[in-house]
């Protein structure tokens, strides 16, 4: 029986599984938004919501926390200064999950977890296709 157990195992060693979470967060904290399973996103919520508490007490010691979580320190400092900004009035749900259809290779559902507020200025530039980039380039008369 699994009483008083938190968390799910997602079938990986517990290093493996920390890892992936840590390097999840650190995503989702740069990019604002990522794509994933379903089960991995209703689990990576509970420690991004972690970190941005952390952000917004923003002491050493919090700081010193989320450094020990999120080894980039562009991140961190992103956490403790405009997303703690931005989360300062609300006091939980700094995240938002939405179902994405099902992955073709295994039909595992999935899912699209961002940042509530989101600063779309922060989300990654989106490659033009070939067609797209001769159009803009010389549009026609």
């Amino acid at each position: 029986m699994r009483h008083l157990k938190d968390g799910r195992r997602f079938d990986r060693t517990t290093t493996h599984r920390t890892a992936m979470f840590r390097n999840m967060v650190t995503s989702l904290l740069r990019f604002e938004k990522i794509t994933t399973t379903l089960p991995k996103a209703k689990e990576l919520r509970r420690y991004a919501e972690r970190m941005i508490t952390l952000g917004k007490q923003g002491d050493l010691p919090a700081r010193r926390k989320a450094l020990a979580y999120v080894k980039d320190k562009a991140v961190v400092a992103k956490l403790f200064s405009s997303l703690a900004e931005r989360y300062k009035g609300r006091k939980g749900g700094y995240t938002r999950i939405y179902r994405a259809g099902l992955r073709n290779g295994d039909t595992a559902p999935m899912a699209i977890i961002e940042m509530v507020e989101r600063d779309l200025a922060s989300a990654p530039k989106r490659r033009l296709k070939r067609a797209e980039k001769e159009e803009t380039a010389a549009p026609k008369a």
